[in-house]
């Protein structure tokens, strides 16, 4: 997948919002759904940040069930698309489209020149058969350190093994340096780039050279983990459209 065939996918050139919900219950989850809707966004990603895949499955289930038309994504905390990949297939089977994965370690290592991990993952996604999106992690927060010298091999190397390219700052919540996600954006011109940290109304602006914001702290309630504030999701949304327009 190139930038042009994702933006039009979402249908908008400025960066794609896709929402991170963390996930209590099917009640939790669907309420915040619905701002997501209210407000006009697409989709968003689930993830499990409290309990394991087993709790989580049922509730995806019925998300699925309540909302078939919304574009989902899921992350299974800690877990790979070696592990992951699989669950999702049959996820398909059973009639719930999963339309994306989010892997916090895509298993990328710039410091080798075989990536036998990725591989792996790689050819256990083509032998599930399972067709969404990878969102795969790089150089991304509380993983294995990656030298800011050695970022753009990182994103060089991962753009082989994944749709869309996907970093971070240091940890929840902290923005990427700027100049990281400028040499992601110069390794991969053509490539899809999430960031998946620190975006927020007042900063976003900062980092419009990307093509997708998954969010969560800057648009949830204050101190709240679990809730979207609407007012927040508005402004993020007022500032991607400007960004749309300047693009």
């Amino acid at each position: 997948m190139n930038r042009v065939e994702f933006h039009d996918f979402f249908g908008d050139n400025a960066p794609i919002i896709l929402p991170v919900i963390h996930v209590i219950d099917h009640n939790q989850t669907a309420n915040n759904i619905e701002t997501l809707i209210d407000a006009g966004i697409s989709g968003c990603f689930l993830i499990n940040h409290d309990f394991g895949v087993d709790k989580f499955l049922p509730i995806i289930r019925s998300i699925r069930s309540c909302y078939t038309d919304f574009w989902i994504g899921l992350n299974f905390l800690a877990v790979t698309g070696r592990d992951a990949f699989p669950v999702l297939a049959t996820l398909g089977k059973q009639g719930c489209r999963i339309d994306a994965y989010w892997a916090d370690d895509a298993r990328i290592d710039e410091r080798e020149d075989q990536q036998i991990e990725a591989d792996e993952i790689q050819n256990i996604r083509k032998q599930t058969g399972w067709n969404g999106l990878y969102f795969g992690g790089t150089a991304f927060k509380k993983q294995r350190k990656v030298k800011p010298a050695d970022y753009t091999k990182s994103a060089l190397v991962a753009g082989g093994f994944m749709d869309v390219v996907t970093t971070s700052g240091i940890a929840t919540g902290n923005a990427a340096e700027i100049s990281k996600i400028t040499t992601f954006r110069s390794a991969l011109p053509n490539k899809p780039i999430a960031l998946a940290s620190g975006i927020t109304p007042e900063n976003a602006a900062d980092y419009a050279m990307v093509d997708c914001f998954m969010v969560a702290t800057g648009i949830n309630i204050a101190d709240d983990f679990y809730n979207i504030d609407p007012a927040k999701l508005g402004l993020l949304i007022s500032e991607c459209h400007k960004m749309g327009d300047t693009l």
